[in-house]
Formats: C-alpha cells, sequence, structure tokens
C-alpha cells in the first residue's frame, strides 16, 4: 500500500493523521506500507525556494509527478489523503489518475471541512475525479452527509491520536490558562476566541491565553489583540506537533472557534490530554463533542457565548472533571489505533480482493 499525504514539513491536520497512520499501518504484517510525501523535500537551493509561497508549488510539483509515476506501479492500493480546491487538484487527483493509469485500486481519503463548498462549486471537475476512486473514506458521518448530498457514497473512519504521546493531567477547573492549537486562517475563526478570551480577562484579569500556529490572518489577530488593549496573550507561531505535549500539559482550558471544520484533531489531543474543551458548533464538531456531557459547545462566532462558558469551567465545581473524564474514555473507546485498525484494515482487504 502506498500512502500518499502531507509530511510533518506541513503543520496541520492531514499531515498529522496521515503520519499516525503510517505508523499504526506498520504494526501490520500483512500490509507493507511505503509513503509519498505531496511535498517532497528538494535538493540544494531548490529546497529555499520552497519555502516562498506560491513558489514552492511551482518547483515542487514537478518532483512530487515523478514520484508518483516511480512508485505508484509498484503498490496494490493507492491511499490518497485529500483537501479541497487547489490542494485537491494538485495533490490526490494526480494521484487518482496515476493509479488508473496504472491499474491499481485507489482510495481517496477526504479530511477537509470544506466539503460541500468544494464539491458544490467545483462539481465539474472535483465530482468525475473522485469518481475515479474505487472507494472513499471521511473521518466523520458529516462528511458522510455531505458526499450523499453530492450523490457520492463514503465510509466514515474516525481520526486517532497516540494517548501514550500526549501527557494526561487531571483539571480541577481551578487554572485559568487558555489555549488554542489551530492556523490563522479565515474559516478557524480564531478572532471569535481572542473576542471572547477579552470577555474572560474582564472577569478573571490573569487569565492567559496562548495561541500556538500560523496563517494568512496572523497579522489581523495580532492587531485585535492590540485593540481590544489585551494582556497575557501569546503567539508562539507554528509548533511541531511532537511538540505540542508540554502545551497542552500547561494549559486548563482548551477554545475552539471555527466557522468550518470536519473533525478536528487538535480536540481530540485536548481530549487525551485531559484538557476541557469549548468548542463552536460548525461542521462535524457535534459529531465528536456533545454538550455537557464531553465538553461545551456553542454557536458559531458567538464570542459571548464562548466566553460564558469558558467562564463555566472557572467557576463550577466538578464540572471539569465531569467533562474531561467522560472525553478521556471516548478517547480510548473511539480514537485510538486499537479502535480503528480493524476498520481500515478491513477495507484494505477489500480493495486488495476486490
Amino acid at each position: 500500500m502506498l500512502l500518499v499525504a502531507p509530511s510533518l514539513d506541513i503543520i496541520g491536520g492531514q499531515a498529522v493523521q496521515a503520519n499516525q497512520l503510517l505508523l499504526g499501518l506498520k504494526t501490520l504484517e500483512d500490509i507493507r506500507v511505503s509513503f509519498l510525501p505531496v511535498n517532497p523535500r528538494l535538493p540544494g537551493v531548490l529546497r529555499h525556494l520552497q519555502r516562498v509561497k506560491y513558489l514552492r508549488t511551482i518547483v515542487t510539483f514537478p518532483f512530487y509527478l515523478a514520484s508518483l509515476v516511480a512508485n505508484v506501479w509498484k503498490a496494490d492500493v493507492i491511499h490518497a489523503f485529500s483537501a479541497g480546491y487547489w490542494s485537491f487538484l494538485l495533490a490526490p487527483a494526480p494521484a487518482i489518475l496515476a493509479a488508473r493509469f496504472f491499474g491499481k485500486k485507489v482510495l481517496l481519503n477526504y479530511h477537509t471541512g470544506e466539503a460541500d463548498d468544494h464539491l458544490g462549486r467545483h462539481r465539474r471537475i472535483a465530482l468525475p475525479l473522485i469518481k475515479l476512486a474505487h472507494l472513499i473514506v471521511v473521518p466523520s458521518g458529516y462528511l458522510v452527509g455531505v458526499f450523499f448530498k453530492h450523490g457520492l457514497t463514503a465510509h466514515a473512519v474516525a481520526n486517532f491520536v497516540d494517548p501514550t504521546e500526549i501527557p494526561f493531567r487531571e483539571r480541577t477547573g481551578e487554572g485559568t490558562r487558555f489555549l488554542s492549537n489551530r492556523n490563522f486562517e479565515w474559516h478557524y475563526n480564531v478572532a471569535c476566541l481572542i473576542r471572547a478570551f477579552a470577555e474572560i480577562q474582564k472577569v478573571i484579569p490573569s487569565a492567559t491565553l496562548t495561541l500556538v500556529g500560523d496563517g494568512s490572518c496572523r497579522r489581523g489577530l495580532e492587531a485585535l489583540v492590540r485593540e481590544l488593549g489585551l494582556k497575557e496573550v501569546e503567539f508562539t507561531g507554528p509548533v511541531h506537533p511532537a511538540a505540542m505535549g508540554p502545551f497542552y500539559d500547561r494549559a486548563d482550558v482548551y477554545l475552539n472557534s471555527p466557522d468550518v471544520d470536519n473533525m478536528p484533531m487538535s480536540v481530540i489531543e485536548a481530549f487525551a490530554a485531559g484538557l476541557p474543551v469549548v468548542s463552536t458548533n460548525a461542521g462535524g464538531i457535534p459529531w465528536i463533542l456533545r454538550h455537557d456531557e464531553n465538553g461545551l459547545v456553542v454557536p458559531a462566532n458567538d464570542d459571548k457565548a464562548m466566553a460564558t462558558s469558558a467562564l463555566r469551567l472557572c467557576q463550577e465545581r466538578g464540572l471539569s472533571q465531569r467533562l474531561t473524564g467522560t472525553a478521556r474514555q471516548d478517547v480510548l473507546l473511539k480514537y485510538t489505533w486499537e479502535a480503528v485498525g480493524p476498520d481500515w484494515h478491513r477495507i484494505y482487504d477489500h480493495l486488495h480482493r476486490g
């Protein structure tokens, strides 16, 4: 099996999940897996060009295509990770076409919460290409429904984490250190949680907020912090997934405020760390976050509601422990390799024999 996905040189949910899947598959004796990054590291001066936005796509794409041609014919099954829009055309689409050219089975593993918009706006190009895949797998029932709406059948296999790599600490609700671990792009609406934190800091002046990530909205978010006169807000920049453990461990509450989302890895990681989660109800989040059971859910772009829920965690005795206890059990039962590995094994076996 050839896994085609972003490497951890790109910090994001797809790369993290692809790496977890690769590690899990290597524990199976009857599946031989290799990895082909859609963002191969280039030699010499070309490596420096990969650091320049847009230019990196131009210089990387030919090398990626060459890697596909050199490797696809060796595999029985091609497992291609996918986002939407241009990313779909540049990464999974060539893998799908190469797989069909060489007569290989292809699995499209689609992850983005923007699926409905992507499939609707680009249906003339995206749908015919997606239909070339022998099987479509998505992380949540939410995306199963989105694909069904567009006449496509998808199967859900949840994202997962390795709980042993994430420090667990029981929260009592007494701490006031808030954390976000989302890239600074419009659809993650980090501005909403910054406004929510402004309300929190009116009640708890000593509260802190750590913002892990980077992206096109960073300058605007930094300006918003200054405009609101907030103190104790730290922009860390991008953090490698392997280094996120201490950030989760130090925090007391995890805030997540997207307008568009699917099944965010950061929420599952927060579950594993024992962090209580307050999140908007965007996309597939209600499939993993149940209000007042394993977290607190608020309407999208409602900073007042987010602040109110976050303050509940600091003020209601026993609330954090109750929510995080359930969330931790959810991780162990649903979101580990032991839980999802058998599903992947059946899928690969079906493709190989079918």
